[in-house]
């Protein structure tokens, strides 16, 4: 039996796609039903390893986790990694077939639409339902030719659409009514209603700009979801703006992470965001910044271009500073390679080819190399023997001194990592260290967290779908918005 599908489209980025899919198959994974999610294609420096051990979108392998299903690569068979203005990776399932610009990347579509749609062809077989994300919105009409990511798709294998629009942004009516109309006409009329998300106040004052837009439309609303204060989920793409409390804890650690242009997968740091003992903070400029008690250089998809902007910014005189005052430092990923002696980019992967000094504090030399480490893994720190987990997306391979005090000791016999002679600076290749209660526990003590609590992040998160699925069988019409039969 082919599986059913509903395609969720955006009037903009962040109007709510990943949330609503997510919501969607968790719900829907509570009705017995096997339901998959999909995305053409996707723009986004937040990635996962799936359990075929290929990338896909951050987003996709949290809507697996809410459809109770292990990721995989065909949810996620374009992927699109932006490394400069003009350039991005292009990983197509799953793995990286190399950097195109945006006219080169045109050029290559036919290949790719044909990479979209035999992972859509196999989700559609081993599946009862497949919810479809697309990617902005499918009004920009100067990405309308050869289009994949959105109505290009729909129309292509002639699936629904609902579309979902962001209230809090303002102008809700004519975000909704203006797609519409750049719409083509069989376009317009594959789109089934709407739903209009993040909205503060009393419904009743909407209940009138409601029923013009059916009227206006012929289309109807599906429903109106509130603002779910304090749901944090893993972002797709930018780094969230919803505000948390931070340290409410008696004593708190100070934690400050540099954001440079191409920050990677920063879904790191959300167990430190929203962990009761930890003040956070994200900054792109060091300039007048005060002390904080940890610095962590995030990951990036352009190493040595990202090193040069934070030196410019400031930070390598912020982290010496930091230091020398007793500072802890933990570097993840791109991060790690920036804090040892040089890296080299002999190929051109990620920029002009040529050689960078890194910041020098762990004795350590990075190659950029043309096949991409992807892996999920688990093992335990070797200063605490606390058990972690984590993924690792790099193309770089590192050597020197510093890898002969590894951080961490991996279940396959590898070990990762460094831990600086001093004892101040910790590096590690795995993404998602933080998650695992007990290594969250011991790298916060390490910092200097006094009686430092483990926070169960994959549990958490778990609370967080549930809720969502729960906004959505209280405020949508779910028998008229899924063609569940």
């Amino acid at each position: 039996m082919t599986a059913r599908v509903l395609m969720v489209q955006g009037t903009s980025s962040d109007a709510g796609k990943s949330t609503l899919v997510a919501g969607l198959c968790r719900v829907l994974k509570r009705r017995g039903v096997r339901v998959a999610p999909f995305k053409p294609q996707n723009m986004s420096l937040n990635s996962a390893v799936g359990i075929d051990g290929g990338e896909l979108g951050r987003a996709q392998a949290l809507q697996a986790q809410a459809a109770g299903i292990q990721p995989t690569s065909d949810m996620n068979p374009v992927l699109l990694k932006p490394q400069t203005d003009r350039t991005a990776q292009v990983i197509i399932h799953g793995r990286p077939i190399g950097t195109q610009s945006a006219v080169e990347y045109h050029d290559y579509k036919r290949l790719a639409r044909e990479a979209v749609l035999s992972s859509y062809q196999r989700l559609l077989a081993a599946y009862e339902f497949v919810l479809v994300e697309g990617a902005g919105s499918p009004a920009e009409i100067n990405l309308r030719e050869g289009d994949i990511a959105n109505m290009g798709f729909a129309e292509a294998v002639d699936c629904p659409v609902a579309l979902i629009a962001d209230i809090d942004r303002g102008g809700v009516f004519a975000q909704l009514v203006g797609t519409l109309e750049l719409l083509s006409p069989s376009e317009r009329a594959r789109i089934t209603g709407f739903v209009i998300n993040r909205f503060r106040g009393d419904l009743a004052l909407l209940d009138a700009g409601l029923k013009w837009l059916e009227t206006r439309t012929g289309k109807p609303v599906f429903g109106v979801l509130p603002y779910l204060k304090g749901l944090h989920l893993d972002a797709e793409d930018g780094i969230s703006r919803e505000p948390l409390e931070q340290g409410s804890a008696a004593q708190v650690l100070r934690v400050l992470v540099p954001v440079p242009p191409r920050i990677s997968n920063h879904t790191d740091f959300d167990p430190l965001r929203q962990h009761p003992q930890v003040e956070f903070h994200y900054a792109e400029e060091a300039h007048g910044l005060g002390p904080v008690d940890l610095l962590i250089l995030p990951g990036s998809k352009a190493v040595r271009a990202d090193l040069a902007a934070l030196r410019e910014r400031g930070w390598g005189a912020y982290l010496e500073r930091h230091l020398r005052y007793g500072g802890k430092v933990i570097g993840i990923c791109g991060g790690f390679q920036m804090l040892g002696e040089v890296i080299d980019d002999p190929a051109g992967l990620e920029g002009p080819a040529g050689s960078s000094a890194g910041f020098g504090w762990l004795k350590l030399r990075t190659e950029l190399a043309r096949e991409k480490q992807l892996r999920n893994v688990s093992g335990r720190l070797t200063f605490d023997g606390a058990c972690a987990r984590g993924y690792e997306i790099h193309m770089g391979a590192s050597g020197g001194a510093a890898l002969e005090r590894p951080l961490l000791m991996l279940d396959d016999g590898r070990p990762d990592g460094a831990i600086s002679d001093d004892g101040q600076i910790l590096g590690t290749y795995l993404h998602g260290v933080f998650e695992a209660p007990d290594a969250c526990r011991a790298l916060l003590g390490w910092a200097g967290l006094e009686a430092p609590v483990g926070i169960d992040h994959g549990q958490r998160r778990e609370q967080m779908l549930d809720r969502l699925a729960d906004a959505l069988e209280q405020s949508l019409s779910l028998e008229r918005l899924l063609p569940i039969g």
